[in-house]
């Protein structure tokens, strides 16, 4: 049985990684074999219908220097809103990644299907986007965050309708590149600082 540890407070010394690559991507990490398949390497299970996209991007810590040690999660719905284990779901969209930071270069791919608008509590309706879930040693408690499209209708996303700085809004939308392909860079802090959310 686990313990609540509600008397000790948590210390800066205490942080994330690096081992989040060791537990959760063995063989990024340089450990292949620790499982049979590595968990969630690609949101794409087979043929999807919809736009098969790329983002691209990079994580970059307050003094502008990106982090080359950052690990992200996504979760998305398929192309026609529908989230893995709906009536109707696309069987191709596991609609989760798990993927890296290149340790090189400081930047993220992801390649997944465009998600589509999905309907949510309350008859809400929100706007195409995938959520994130970033950590990296220095972040104690994972970062939530989602990207949204510049080619969608954002206008009544019931999330961007929330954030009452109305300049930050453009920290969630991504830029477009060309067909099928975007940059969604990610700042920690600073000039630009993304919106995350308390989940």
């Amino acid at each position: 049985m686990v313990q609540k540890l509600d008397n000790l407070a948590e210390t800066p010394s205490q942080t994330a990684g690096p081992y989040v690559h060791i537990g959760l991507m063995p063989t990024h990490a340089g450990n292949p074999g620790s499982f049979a398949t590595e968990i969630a390497t690609d949101p794409i299970t087979g043929p999807v219908s919809g736009e098969v996209i790329e983002i691209t991007g990079a994580v970059f810590d307050g003094t502008g220097w990106a982090i080359r040690d950052a690990m992200i999660e996504s979760w998305q719905c398929d192309g026609a809103g529908l989230f893995p284990g709906q009536p109707g779901a696309d069987p191709g969209v596991s609609g989760h990644c798990r993927f890296a930071i290149d340790g090189e270069t400081g930047d993220f791919t992801l390649r997944t299907v465009k998600p589509g608008a999905s309907a949510g509590r309350g008859g809400t309706v929100s706007a195409p986007h995938v959520s994130l879930w970033i950590v990296a040693r220095g972040i104690n408690i994972g970062l939530n965050t989602r990207i949204y499209f510049p080619d969608e209708d954002n206008s009544a996303d019931p999330l961007l309708a929330r954030i009452e700085q109305r300049p930050r809004v453009d920290t969630l939308i991504a830029q477009k590149l060309g067909p099928g392909r975007y940059r969604f860079d990610i700042r920690l802090q600073g000039a630009g600082e993304t919106v995350f959310l308390d989940l």
